[in-house]
């Protein structure tokens, strides 16, 4: 029994053990990531320093806000579509388990969004995204049913656990762009 319980350390402490330059980058990289998700409130209350004028100088240009009437405006729409975007996107590229795929839905409907807020001459902004989300659905959820589906087959078919069944249908791309890449 003691032999057995010494082997099972062994091996749990063979997966824990990892290289310290690779543990100092995920430490780095979560500590960036943890930051940007605790600065989304600062990020979104940027809009309060736009003056609000219809014609607003800035060092890059000028921007003349035609529909909605004041800069400030625009660009707090802006912001109610920018922060969920990218708080979801952080969330996709970050998420570990086997149904990641279903936050494209969101993201796509953030997305559209922030592009229909970026066209000011728009008069009806969030009008009829779901017709235009339909398509990605119809891919998304059909293809995350499959998975599920073929976890639970799996799982009794085999002695697997969820954890076992959730790490095999996990594709872990080494790098930030790796994972970009996987889905191009």
């Amino acid at each position: 029994m003691d032999r057995l319980q010494q082997k099972l350390t062994e091996e749990n402490l063979k997966f824990r053990l990892t290289d310290k330059k690779s543990y100092n980058k995920k430490i780095i990289l979560g500590s960036i990531v943890a930051s940007l998700v605790a600065a989304t409130p600062f990020l979104f209350y940027l809009y309060e320093y736009v003056p609000d004028v219809e014609k607003w100088e800035t060092i890059f240009g000028t921007y003349n806000s035609i529909e909605y009437g004041s800069a400030n405006v625009a660009m707090w729409v802006l912001a109610m579509k920018a922060v969920p975007l990218f708080l979801s996107l952080i969330w996709f590229f970050t998420c570990r388990h086997w149904w990641y795929h279903a936050l494209l839905v969101p993201i796509a409907m953030f997305t559209f969004q922030f592009v229909s807020a970026l066209n000011f001459d728009l008069r009806y902004v969030d009008e009829f995204e779901i017709i235009w989300l339909l398509p990605i659905m119809a891919i998304v959820f059909p293809s995350i049913y499959l998975i599920r589906a073929k976890m639970f087959n799996q799982i009794n078919d085999a002695d697997k656990t969820m954890e076992e069944l959730e790490e095999e249908f996990m594709i872990k791309p080494k790098t930030f762009w790796g994972k970009v890449k996987q889905y191009f």
